[in-house]
């Protein structure tokens, strides 16, 4: 199937790297315009996207008054946004203790506050044009703690539940919003992690059900579906992408 969001304008935060870059690549190719949003621009992927279909836009989300202008200037080149995925954030895992109060105030001004930000941003003119939808990027921390990645499991848990808030808050006007909570995801910064800790690295992977990590695109596919007007009656949920294993009981 081509096409699934044609005519939709879409913005995607952290859009350069990762999970982010799958997303802004698959939205253009199922038709959609997309406002592709980091902290710098990758020249090859704007390159490979094209001055009709995408715009780079610089920002950090943690700034809602830079969130604020992102958003305008998308609208004034493409129109009213339809589509809006959060999928910039960052981890810190620390121990409770020995965190720095610039440790939390980040995670949670990029994890979840960010997302807020690039919401209230959108809202307004999904709500005037008669609806849209929202996919948050969580994880699978936001269902599974793991010791000592404090404080990234409690902004992914507030962000899922800023999904169902906010997905119930406007359900009546259309407005969609759901979340993905992905597992081990080869992007290029685990992909780094995994070449620099290969016996931590054969564990995480034979821990997992399918004993393979997930790839970017799967994660892409799965946002795809949801900002499509295939997902209409889904609101308000989250969905693992992770292989199964947030099920396995496993020491």
């Amino acid at each position: 199937m081509a096409d699934r969001l044609k005519g939709k304008v879409a913005l995607v935060t952290g859009a350069t790297q990762g999970i982010g870059k799958a997303i802004a690549r698959l939205f253009v190719a199922e038709g959609a315009r997309v406002i592709v949003n980091g902290l710098s621009a990758d020249e090859a992927l704007m390159a490979e996207l094209g001055d009709e279909r995408a715009l780079f836009v610089a920002a950090d989300i943690a700034d809602e008054a830079a969130v604020q202008a992102m958003a305008a200037r998308g609208a004034e080149r493409f129109g009213p946004i339809d589509v809006l995925v959060n999928n910039a954030g960052m981890d810190v895992f620390a121990e409770p203790l020995a965190m720095t109060a610039a440790q939390w105030q980040r995670c949670l001004a990029v994890d979840l506050e960010g997302a807020l930000h690039c919401s209230r941003a959108v809202l307004p003119g999904m709500l005037a044009g008669g609806g849209g939808s929202i996919v948050n990027i969580a994880s699978v921390h936001g269902h599974r703690i793991i010791p000592n990645a404090f404080p990234y499991p409690v902004a992914k848990h507030a962000l899922i539940g800023l999904t169902k808030a906010l997905g119930i808050q406007y359900a009546a006007r259309n407005v969609r919003v759901n979340s993905i909570s992905p597992g081990l995801i080869l992007s290029e910064r685990v992909v780094e992690w995994l070449a620099g800790a290969p016996e931590e690295a054969r564990r995480q992977i034979e821990l997992l059900p399918p004993k393979r990590a997930g790839e970017p695109i799967e994660v892409a596919y799965t946002a795809l579906f949801l900002a499509s007007d295939e997902a209409r009656f889904i609101n308000a949920a989250d969905i693992r992408i992770d292989g199964g294993r947030s099920q396995l009981y496993h020491e």
